[in-house]
């Protein structure tokens, strides 16, 4: 597998569902306001423009199966923590300026994801005009599945997103209402920067976003990919 000859050093990991391998991660990216419903709750334009994307460092990722039950410490400097549940894409190949027909074929294979936000600290940041960092790159804010490789589960285009907040629903939505798709966001990324086997891409979260509190125990999944349960405290 090329991640693993290119990364064989990389000190964070996800895991990989039925199997003892690693998944070595070299760069977290991730895609903004990409469900219009979202778009929309948040206060922003839901038309087709140009997607926007942001970074988490690497060693946020915590590997959280629904099994795992992982626990995440309630953050420092914010009053409003919010779940964001995502699918999430793992390159295995370099790309650099493919067009989207060609994108598929750098894709290693794909998790469930939640972008944990101090929503506070982003909101801040935003009406300053300054970047978000504080508001999203912290501490334990990247939380993920095993990943589930390409040649198992093929590329999934129509599946249910679904959070879940002390077992009452908060996210119900698919993956088929981004407004970028995967190989969509793999192709303008590509032209940008190059990609590379051990990239994660966060693709969006679709509405219902909201806070959590300690003791909050949050489930979430993407079928036929992955779940994950978390609780804060």
């Amino acid at each position: 597998m090329d991640v693993s000859l290119a990364f064989q050093l990389s000190p964070t990991i996800c895991n990989i569902i039925d199997s003892n391998d690693k998944f070595p991660v070299r760069r977290i990216l991730c895609v903004g306001a990409n469900y219009v419903a979202h778009a929309i709750e948040m206060g922003r334009d839901p038309s087709r423009e140009p997607p926007f994307f942001f970074a988490k460092p690497t060693d946020a990722i915590v590997n959280a199966d629904r099994v795992l039950d992982a626990i995440i410490p309630y953050p420092p400097q914010t009053s409003n923590f919010h779940y964001e549940m995502e699918m999430v894409v793992a390159i295995g190949k370099n790309a650099q300026n493919i067009e989207v027909e060609e994108a598929p074929n750098v894709i290693w294979g794909y998790g469930a994801g939640i972008d944990l936000t101090r929503r506070d600290l982003q909101k801040a940041a935003k009406d300053k005009g300054r970047p978000w960092e504080l508001g999203k790159g912290f501490d334990n804010s990247a939380i993920i599945s095993s990943l589930c490789p390409v040649s198992k589960i093929g590329h999934p285009e129509d599946s249910r997103i679904w959070l879940t907040v002390n077992d009452t629903i908060k996210q119900d939505s698919n993956i088929d209402k981004l407004i970028w798709s995967v190989p969509e966001m793999i192709s303008i990324l590509s032209k940008t920067m190059t990609l590379k086997p051990g990239d994660i891409i966060y693709t969006g979260t679709p509405e219902g976003v909201g806070p959590i509190s300690k003791g909050d125990k949050i489930c979430g999944g993407v079928d036929g990919i992955g779940e994950i349960s978390i609780t804060i405290s």
